[in-house]
């Protein structure tokens, strides 16, 4: 029973905690190391086993660094969420359908949010929707806060997002 609540607890997908690219992170979102110090998205000596990460008291939460050692990668959707309702915006919706069965968690402003996959993306950018609202595709060179606030009911796996990220660009 024990073992069941303690995995049913940790919604984040083992394919991240795995990796030691773990960071804390400021309230005002700046990077740190589990010892307080400034800590780079592109510096791995700066980066930290999930495990350390989860156990340091530095700083208000917790960092994913992406890196181009592998093909993990983020889709950020900003002001997608109503954090009252846990109402989503349509087009989110669609991003997320499109997505499938992967990892997706609220950000920690509680009104956007993190879609985890696969992909080969190298060049993050931004996507402006005519609404105001954005998507922001990264793959490396980035940390993204996490919350562990797993959205619905959104497994705790990677999905190949390769499809998706395409359509996003040809759709701004």
């Amino acid at each position: 029973m024990a073992s069941h609540r303690a995995a049913k607890k940790n919604t984040v997908p083992h394919e991240l905690t795995t990796r030691d690219r773990w960071i804390r992170r400021s309230a005002t979102k700046v990077p740190l190391t589990v010892a307080g110090t400034a800590a780079s998205s592109t510096d791995p000596r700066t980066w930290s086993t999930h495990k350390n990460a989860i156990a340091s008291a530095v700083g208000v939460g917790l960092g994913f660094v992406l890196s181009d050692e592998d093909d993990i990668v983020c889709l950020d959707l900003d002001h997608c969420l109503n954090p009252l309702t846990g109402r989503l915006a349509p087009w989110a919706a669609a991003i997320i359908r499109d997505a499938g069965a992967t990892y997706v968690e609220v950000s920690p402003s509680g009104d956007g949010l993190h879609i985890w996959g696969r992909a080969d993306v190298r060049h993050g950018r931004r996507i402006r929707r005519p609404d105001g609202t954005a998507v922001e595709i990264y793959g490396t060179g980035r940390y993204i806060a996490m919350t562990g606030r797993r959205h619905g009911n959104a497994p705790s796996i990677l999905a190949d997002l390769s499809d998706v990220i395409p359509a996003l660009v040809a759709s701004r």
